[in-house]
């Protein structure tokens, strides 16, 4: 019988890193790069001189990228959608009448 050697796996359940970026802001970083190309190339079809719109677009990504590297350090994996979500969450519950509170009477036979 022939022993057999199994790789382990052991990034199983971590979060996809990619050079500091967590999870979903490497798709939001892609995202940027990508309008950014659609916009340097609009920006060159109206005529605009080519060095005017890579300063602007080189200028613009690196924003992008310092943005982008600063939610993930703040957040990190879960966090923007936290606080996405607890944008959602009322601050308190008005109540109009006291009916809510009042107990019903039954009649049984």
């Amino acid at each position: 019988m022939a022993n057999s050697v199994y790789k382990i796996n052991k990034g199983i359940n971590k979060p996809i890193e990619f050079k500091g970026l967590k999870a979903q802001y490497i798709w939001y970083l892609a995202a940027g790069v990508l309008a950014l190309l659609i916009l340097f190339a609009i920006l060159y079809i109206l005529g605009i001189n080519p060095f005017i719109c890579l300063a602007f677009v080189g200028i613009s990504g690196a924003i992008l990228v310092i943005q982008i590297y600063r939610l993930s350090k703040t957040y990190g994996e879960h966090g923007l959608g936290k606080k996405l979500a607890y944008r959602q969450v009322p601050h308190a519950i008005r109540l109009k009448s006291r009916g809510v509170f009042r107990k019903v009477k039954t009649t049984s036979k």
